[in-house]
């Protein structure tokens, strides 16, 4: 079975960071892409970055230049760093790969960024 769970969020304060991190297990991380969303209680799940199976990266507008995506083929991890965080970080994380279809999720980590 496909499974991707993710971990390491919590309470920060604005400013701060977080590692978020994404278990995969039942497929490999290499060879494939690899996205973060984030979503808000009655808000659309929002695309955060990328990472595509050469090794480019990609960031929405919002986090880019604070937020780095990376993976460890080696221990089947898929990481986000979110530094310099903002309030309206606040959300739900969510790890994602497109591989199967319309893709495998994992079940999210919530994020809470506040004073």
């Amino acid at each position: 079975q496909v499974q991707l769970v993710e971990s390491g969020g919590g309470l920060a304060q604005p400013g701060g960071s977080l590692r978020l991190s994404c278990a995969v297990s039942g497929i490999t991380v290499s060879g494939r892409y690899w996205n973060w969303y984030r979503q808000t209680p009655g808000k659309q799940r929002e695309w955060v970055a990328q990472l595509t199976s050469g090794g480019g990266k990609n960031y929405a507008d919002s986090v880019k230049g604070r937020f780095i995506i990376s993976g460890d083929v080696t221990k089947d991890e898929v990481y986000l760093q979110m530094g310099s965080l903002k309030p309206e970080d606040t959300a739900v994380y969510y790890c994602h790969t497109p591989s199967f279809g319309s893709g495998v999720w994992g079940q999210g980590t919530q994020v809470t960024v506040s004073a």
